[in-house]
């Protein structure tokens, strides 16, 4: 079989693969049929990988793939694919990690050349069109790669088969199961606390990414042990990232990383994914701080999130560019004399409160930060200073502006979701709970035979889900039925995990699979267990497992978050550090912690003092004064009695005994925290 000789990307539903069907490549997406047709042709496959809101892959397109010399040749020697990661997230994992066992730096894009049957014999990232930056040319690349395989065929074969399989070892995991201790959270917390930059926050070195699983590992460290020291190293990082220009200090939210150590200069792509992270850190950091810094940042990041991320239905955007009019950065930064002319004799107190910095080899206008001073003066000033950033952002959005992957995530929108319940749990905004909902209902309504979608794009749906759609959707409904109350929630968390069964478990009930059964387009199954920016899969679906039981009280639940949970540790022992979610997750499921609240939901008491002292660790559920049907059973099986206001805190098996005061909840909570 072999398709037609023409870009083929034009009906595809994601933007990144849209953005590239004008190309004079012959490219295909990533399909049964474009592997058959490198079959058919004996023909080597260039894959690329890379995503919509990123600068590099973008630069590579312009050079190379919008040449018609270069891609001429690229027709010629190769049946050429191109993959969006954020859509096939499991395809990605697998040659980013066949790239890192070659001994090259990962990164997008991603350009892997493969055998006509998929498996990986050479590759890189970036490729310039002629040899600069110590890269050869991509022309010379290609040529290169096609001379080896025509020559050099057989051995190619057998180095891509072998790096196959060692890369099957490594991602579909089969290693024996751990016993369940904290041992592997407290040595993981110490080594992360090792790597602390301790005067700019975050891993010493650069770039400066917001490393949101490492971040968890030292938070749950300190819950669970009182180490400080792990708690100070997260509230630094989020001080300085907040203060740096990975954070737009205009329009709100989080660039994606910082390409110094100081947090200064971002590469300017937002992601929905990091956003939701800093919301739901921030709202844990107010909650033990009281620092007000945390609450404005939380507030402006979803103030954002509302105005520019929002899609028809409720759900959320994937991403926005990094450039505008053809330059990194051109939306976000300001010069000192487009200030001047924007606020006149306000700039004044602007500058009392913000820096602008063009650091060595940062070519575009100046990036908007503030020192440590400046972050603290403007919080006691915010009410002053938010006019002028209200009038920043009107002529800000005069300007070009930057693209928007407009996709849908299921996973990355169930980040999302969780984060905002949480959020308007703790601070009261009904309004954020609202836009969770709406979110959560849309993504529900798009599913097709019960079954998730992974990604949306208007009316083009993707499937099947992932393992991580089910597991992040999961977590978002236990979110939304704490925010809410609302017994429909958890109607659908049970869904979701008996979707996760049916299509993603393995064969021994051990764990799960990223994608499902009836997914024929995957050369490698792979666990998931892999962080990335995001949490991996397998660590979700460990927290989803342990806080679904915990709520519903259900054993068959406990029992198979203990078990999947134990073989996730022995996978994780043999790289902790790029497992981290799992590490975490594990020690959740030791201990699971649930609060039990009796009282009268419209004027209770104690109901506020939990909403406003989240901890990842909790779950918290309120039973209405005279229930009858539907109490949840503390560990045990015990019924709480429900004449009388009263507040169980169990950990584990083990209930204290029930608080009736407010005050005694607080410091009972504050405790334990």
């Amino acid at each position: 079989m072999t398709l037609p000789p023409q870009n083929m990307l034009g009906e595809e539903a994601s933007p990144y693969l849209q953005q590239h069907s004008d190309n004079p490549v012959h490219w295909r997406a990533w399909s049964p049929a474009a592997l058959d047709e490198a079959r058919t042709l004996d023909r080597p496959i260039l894959l690329s990988i890379g995503y919509a809101a990123c600068h590099w892959c973008h630069v590579m397109a312009h050079e190379s793939f919008e040449n018609d010399a270069i891609a001429a040749v690229m027709n010629r020697l190769f049946v050429n694919i191109k993959v969006d990661r954020e859509e096939r997230p499991d395809i990605d994992q697998i040659y980013m990690a066949a790239l890192a066992s070659m001994g090259e730096q990962g990164g997008w894009p991603l350009t892997m050349f493969l055998t006509p049957d998929g498996k990986p014999f050479w590759g890189g990232t970036y490729f310039p069109p002629q040899p600069r930056y110590g890269r050869p040319g991509f022309v010379q690349v290609l040529e290169a790669v096609d001379k080896a395989w025509r020559e050099k065929k057989e051995s190619l074969e057998q180095s891509a088969s072998g790096l196959t399989t060692h890369v099957e070892t490594r991602l579909a995991g089969a290693h024996g199961k751990a016993a369940l201790t904290t041992d592997s959270l407290d040595q993981l917390a110490e080594g992360i606390d090792g790597m602390v930059d301790r005067t700019l926050g975050g891993l010493r070195g650069a770039p400066k990414f917001p490393n949101a699983p490492f971040m968890q590992t030292l938070w749950l460290s300190w819950l669970r042990n009182g180490n400080t020291d792990h708690r100070d190293d997260v509230l630094l990082t989020l001080e300085r990232m907040l203060a740096g220009g990975i954070y737009d200090h205009v329009g709100g939210g989080l660039s994606r990383y910082s390409t110094d150590a100081e947090w200064l200069v971002p590469h300017f792509e937002k992601m929905l994914y990091d956003n939701a992270q800093l919301v739901r850190q921030c709202n844990w950091a107010y909650a033990a701080t009281g620092n007000e810094l945390f609450r404005i940042r939380i507030e402006e990041t979803i103030a954002w999130l509302l105005r520019e991320m929002r899609v028809e239905g409720g759900a959320f955007a994937a991403s926005l560019d990094a450039d505008s009019d053809g330059e990194e950065g051109l939306f976000y930064t300001w010069d000192r004399a487009e200030i001047e002319a924007a606020l006149g004799e306000r700039s004044k107190l602007f500058f009392n409160h913000l820096s602008l910095a063009s650091p060595h080899g940062w070519e575009g206008k100046p990036v908007i930060h503030q020192t440590a001073e400046q972050q603290l003066g403007s919080v006691a000033a915010r009410r002053a200073l938010q006019p002028i950033k209200d009038r920043l952002l009107e002529i800000r959005e005069r300007r070009v502006r930057p693209g928007r992957d407009g996709k849908v995530l299921t996973d990355w929108n169930g980040l999302m979701i969780a984060a905002l319940a949480e959020a308007g749990r703790s601070l009261g905004r009904k309004d954020w709970i609202e836009a969770a909902a709406t979110a959560f209902a849309s993504i529900v309504a798009a599913r097709e035979n019960g079954r998730l979608a992974h990604s949306m794009l208007g009316s083009k749906k993707l499937f099947p889900a992932l393992s991580s759609d089910y597991a992040a959707m999961t977590n978002a409904a236990i979110a939304l039925s704490e925010a809410t109350g609302e017994g429909a929630y958890l109607d659908h968390a049970r869904d979701f995990i008996a979707g996760l069964d049916r299509w993603h478990a393995d064969a021994e009930g051990t764990g799960y699979y990223l994608t499902a059964s009836d997914s024929g387009d995957v050369p490698i199954r792979i666990r998931g267990d892999v962080d990335e920016a995001i949490p991996s899969a397998t660590g979700q679906i460990i927290e989803a497992l342990v806080r679904l039981a915990s709520l519903t009280g259900d054993i068959d639940l406990q029992d198979k978050a203990l078990k999947v949970a134990e073989h996730a540790a022995g996978r994780a022992a043999h790289q902790a550090y790029g497992q981290a979610a799992s590490v975490n997750a594990c020690a959740l499921a030791i201990e699971p912690m649930k609060l039990v609240i009796v009282d009268t939901p419209e004027a209770s008491s104690l109901i506020p003092v939990a909403n406003r002292n989240p901890d990842p660790r909790r779950v918290d559920i309120v039973v209405a004064i005279g229930s009858e049907a539907n109490r949840s059973l503390l560990p045990g099986g015990v019924l709480p009695p429900t004449d009388k206001p009263g507040a169980w805190l169990c950990t584990g098996q083990v209930c204290l005994p029930p608080v009736v005061e407010a005050g005694e909840l607080e410091r009972l909570l504050q405790r334990e925290a």
